[in-house]
């Protein structure tokens, strides 16, 4: 029976993940037979705690496992509709996918508006699609007033929206956010979530969000996925995800003493809780 991330058309879905397997060094085994889904013009939210393999899945289906010399050992990722398990990451990029990698990574020896020039790069050979400065500036109308200034001066914030505007210059059908409220403040971390929204909304970008607030994330996203040791434990509808006792329990914090090391011993830790009351 089809979960509720899974149903949907073929035509509907912008990314499609079958089971994959990644291997690092030929020995680590970091993802084991992870499957997903993002239908196209809707925000999916990758969840899960520090080592459960969340930015591995990114760089697997952007094909940059290569960099952390790993191999993807099994299954398929379609985008588009097009199998791309051996396409080179300028290719992606170049086909409509845009990963925003954690830490931001903007180059600080160039200005904003030079790390956006930069980016146009990806545009070479995708026919009747321009660069559109204007529309990043919308979006970020505090890079326009720092246009000119150096991106290794900017605050975190302000080099996460670079990061963002940059990946966004190439008119993505798909990106790929890595951890964008990693090292900022509250109010920063609801600024920039807000603008990844209004993305997803006024510039239909379907987007594939990993995120250790799970809280933020599944406020934003239509559907989420939560990933332990490798391989997903649980989907759903966002609103699902958020209203689940489970979930809230042991992901979202909001109930209990933290005491269970994983999804799967979930039952057992909520027994022992019974025991001791």
């Amino acid at each position: 029976m089809a979960t509720d991330a899974m149903a949907h058309s073929g035509a509907d879905i912008v990314l499609e993940v079958n089971n994959i397997e990644v291997v690092y060094n030929k020995v680590v085994q970091a993802l084991r037979g992870l499957s997903l889904v993002v239908p196209r013009g809707r925000i999916v939210a990758l969840l899960g705690s520090n080592g459960a393999g969340k930015s591995t899945a990114l760089k697997a289906i952007s094909g940059l496992l290569k960099i952390d010399d790993a191999e993807l050992e099994q299954g398929s990722i379609l985008f588009a509709g097009e199998p791309v398990n051996q396409h080179a990451p300028q290719a992606l990029v170049r086909a409509g996918m845009s990963h925003v990698m954690e830490g931001r990574r903007v180059f600080g020896d160039l200005t904003v508006q030079e790390n956006l020039v930069a980016a146009t790069y990806a545009l070479s050979g995708r026919s009747g699609v321009k660069p559109d400065f204007d529309m990043v500036y919308t979006f970020f109308p505090r890079l326009y007033e720092r246009r000119k200034g150096l991106a290794g001066y900017l605050s975190g914030g302000e080099q996460q929206m670079l990061a963002i505007g940059r990946a966004l210059i190439a008119k993505p059908k798909l990106m790929l956010l890595d951890e964008p409220s990693l090292g900022l403040s509250p109010k920063l971390v609801e600024d920039i979530f807000s603008i990844i929204v209004r993305i997803n909304s006024e510039a239909g970008t379907s987007m594939l969000l990993v995120e250790q607030n799970a809280t933020v994330a599944l406020a934003v996203a239509h559907q989420g996925y939560i990933m332990e040791n490798g391989k997903i434990v649980i989907d759903g509808s966002a609103e699902r995800l958020a209203n689940d006792p489970d979930v809230r329990e042991f992901y979202l914090g909001m109930e209990g003493d933290g005491e269970a090391k994983s999804f799967k011993e979930l039952k057992h830790y909520k027994r022992r809780k019974r025991w001791l009351s």
